[in-house]
């Protein structure tokens, strides 16, 4: 595990000068890039391998400069590099999963956001546990499959872009799950999914407030998912095996959607539910994150996942979504990353912000 430093260490060479914003070429690095630049920060893309040339085509989000290693679980030794070019870190799925959520935890640079969320996020059963202690409304989670009494849905552990996720349509469909890891088995609820993009300030005094920052919301998704989708999810499963195609809910692309405005509050108080408890259990989120659920026709919002970074689905909104446009003109999640990073350089409190 090589030597531990402290965050104070990790962020030393920050010190007077203008940081540049760094991420993994994959995921959402484009809003990353482009954001930073509207807000005219330096910009450095961590490419495996030789840098996608897909970049030329979009000169607004191309990072000014590239730095390349030939395997993603090489990234920890450009740590060096990194913080002498005055990078932090943006965390966002691909990154965390591709080198791990243990290994990104320990790389020595300054990260935006706090890197202890990491633990709470990939293991199912500590999500579960800071969920149930926020007193939002959730999925049955099924210790045994001897429990299941109806559609249920297998989830493994951290962020897979649901590859690999199991829906059986009552107990006896459970018997044909393989499990190739750690996993969960949830109730699986009916009705709407709503992905819930939230940005949390611990430096803002004004808008939505929680702890002792605001709560912002920046938009919302849902998600294309091959090769089988809603409605059809639970009859056509049956059919789909027995012509040889074995469903998958692997996430392909994302879609737009708002919510009924009178159902705003409900979101916003389970959000805010979440950050107040994460604040108790582990010193807060700072950023980005995202809260997965269900709308049920009742109107319960039931929360079965957290992503505690950037999502694909805010890939929607580099120009604004129908929710930031309320806040300010043309603000996507990569734009406000660098804003905090901004404020945070203006006010001289980085530290709450990086770790």
């Amino acid at each position: 595990m090589g030597i531990s430093l402290s965050s104070a260490d990790r962020r030393a060479g920050l010190a007077g000068r203008t940081p540049s914003v760094a991420t993994l070429c994959s995921h959402s690095s484009l809003q990353i890039f482009y954001g930073a630049r509207q807000e005219g920060l330096p910009t450095l893309g961590l490419a495996i391998g030789p840098p996608h040339r897909y970049y030329d085509a979009f000169p607004l989000a191309r990072p000014d400069r590239f730095l390349s290693v030939p395997k993603v679980d090489q990234l920890p030794t450009v740590a060096p590099e990194l913080k002498r070019s005055g990078a932090i870190v943006i965390p966002h799925g691909s990154f965390v999963e591709y080198l791990g959520p243990e290994r990104f935890a320990q790389m020595d640079v300054p990260v935006f956001g706090n890197r202890a969320v990491i633990a709470w996020e990939s293991d199912r059963r500590k999500e579960r546990e800071w969920l149930e202690l926020a007193h939002v409304s959730m999925p049955r989670r099924f210790e045994d499959a001897s429990e299941v009494d109806g559609p249920a849905i297998v989830k493994y552990y951290g962020a897979k872009g649901g590859k690999g996720f199991f829906l059986a349509k009552n107990r006896e469909s459970l018997k044909d799950f393989r499990p190739t890891g750690p996993y969960v088995i949830q109730e699986y609820v009916l009705g709407t999914r709503y992905y819930v993009h939230f940005f949390y300030s611990p430096l803002s005094d004004r808008g939505y407030r929680v702890g002792h920052g605001s709560l912002e919301l920046l938009g919302m998704d849902r998600r294309d998912e091959a090769n089988i989708d809603e409605l059809y999810k639970l009859g056509a499963q049956e059919e789909l095996l027995k012509a040889g195609i074995r469903p998958t809910f692997v996430v392909t692309g994302n879609v737009p959607v708002v919510l009924r405005e009178s159902l705003l509050p409900k979101v916003f108080d389970a959000a805010a539910r979440i950050v107040e408890r994460s604040i108790e259990l582990f010193g807060g989120m700072v950023g980005p994150f995202c809260l997965e659920g269900i709308m049920t026709e009742d109107f319960d919002f039931k929360v079965f996942e957290i992503s505690t970074r950037i999502v694909a689905g805010t890939n929607l909104f580099t120009s604004g979504s129908p929710y930031s446009d309320y806040v300010a003109p043309g603000l996507s999640m990569g734009r406000r990353i660098a804003q905090e990073i901004q404020r945070g350089v203006a006010l001289d409190r980085l530290d709450e912000i990086l770790s």
